[in-house]
């Protein structure tokens, strides 16, 4: 149920990248103009003509790191909250390690990047930010067949509980203090080099807007939660929005609708929306899709039901298997809804929309494998190597080269 125009909206998204070296670290950089928490992991934020968060990564490497990257799986989508700056969803993925040909090929924008440095798992936890560092160690511990690890506030939830502590130790934030020489030199070579012995000190640059500035001009986009339920007999629970104008317009959906941005996860979201919109009380459970819906700016072929002025991203969660009984206590919520249909596949995909079928259609798929959701962009799965992410074998190795636990 969309309760208002606020619904959903003013949403930051992100991108980084986890380029893991032969050793088992990550390579790090420094923010020059960012005097609070100059260490960061490579990314930043999307723009409307990003088709998806992996081209959003993909293109700040470029921005940043002057190379292109080879971006393996997703590692995590994070969706923290704060009351001093607007929610913020952000996709880190795995970049292929680099060859020390590569690494010393890196060519990084003095305006965005002040150095670079490779760490260890321990040493990265103390120099990044507190909700960065616990984001990065969640993706470093966590088995890789977990992923991708669904956090909130950088912290687990759903399917990565199964993985990780809820509450996990955290680390002393020490930031620059925790990488000598990142302060000072503007790169430290390839892997394994060490920092010049005497550094000359950095003085920051200046920011170029403050931060209620730049958090006022980004872009935006908005968020929707839904669920997928479904009977004994397989059949996909769908309900019917009622018409805002024709009254023979069928527009059916999995239950859910937007989520309130400024005050509840996607997972708060969708047992709101649950509840609203059939009257159960009843938990989310796995998430199963990450569908990112393009806007227009990102091609003529924007679907327009996702609302063409930005992208949209849908979180799919596991209803599971109902019973008669739960059916039969549906409350449908009639100013949004019309009726209530269980649809075997073949109907549900002649009544869903657009991407919406194969979207459902990748659910259904992610219900039957133990792992993190599909990661999809207009319905459709993303593709790495010519292969679709979930997809790809199970020993080919894009994070732990240390280990893989």
């Amino acid at each position: 149920m969309e309760t208002s125009d606020r619904a959903g909206r003013g949403i930051l998204a992100a991108a980084g990248v986890l380029f893991p070296d032969g050793q088992g670290r990550v390579l790090v950089v420094r923010l020059p103009y960012d005097r609070k928490h100059p260490v960061a992991v490579p990314g930043g934020g999307w723009e409307p003509a990003d088709r998806s968060p992996r081209e959003t990564a993909a293109r700040e490497i470029a921005e940043e790191l002057g190379f292109t990257p080879r971006l393996g799986p997703l590692a995590c989508v994070d969706w923290a909250l704060s009351p001093s700056r607007p929610p913020i969803v952000a996709y880190l993925y795995w970049g292929e390690p680099l060859t020390a040909e590569q690494v010393a090929a890196i060519r990084p924008d003095a305006a965005e990047v002040g150095g670079w440095v490779w760490l260890t798992a321990e040493e990265a936890a103390h120099a990044l930010p507190p909700r960065l560092s616990r984001r990065v160690t969640a993706c470093l511990r966590a088995p890789r067949t977990a992923g991708p690890l669904e956090l909130e506030d950088s912290r687990p939830v759903g399917h990565t509980l199964d993985e990780l502590a809820a509450d996990g130790p955290v680390p002393e934030y020490t930031g620059l203090a925790a990488v000598p020489g990142l302060g000072a030199a503007t790169g430290t070579g390839p892997a394994g080099a060490q920092p010049p012995e005497s550094p000359e000190p950095l003085e920051p640059l200046e920011p170029p807007m403050d931060r209620d500035t730049y958090y006022a001009t980004r872009p935006r986009i908005r968020a929707k939660a839904r669920a997928l339920f479904t009977d004994a007999d397989g059949r996909v629970l769908l309900v019917r929005l009622r018409p805002w104008s024709d009254p023979d317009e069928q527009y059916w959906t999995l239950p859910g609708g937007g989520v309130e941005a400024d005050r509840e996860t996607p997972r708060t979201a969708a047992r709101r929306e649950i509840r609203e919109e059939l009257g159960w009380e009843v938990e989310p459970g796995r998430l199963l899709a990450l569908d990112w819906q393009p806007g227009a700016a990102a091609g003529p072929g924007a679907n327009p039901a996702t609302g063409r002025d930005t992208a949209v991203l849908v979180y799919l969660y596991d209803g599971g298997t109902v019973s008669e009984e739960l059916l039969g206590s549906i409350a449908l919520q009639e100013q949004e809804l019309v009726e209530w249909r269980l649809c075997a596949p073949t109907e549900a995909r002649a009544l869903l929309r657009g991407p919406s079928w194969d979207r459902v259609a990748a659910a259904l798929a992610a219900r039957e494998r133990a792992a993190g959701p599909a990661e999809l962009v207009g319905g459709q799965a993303e593709l790495v190597g010519g292969q679709a992410v979930g997809d790809r074998p199970a020993g080919e190795d894009w994070g732990h080269a240390e280990r893989d636990h």
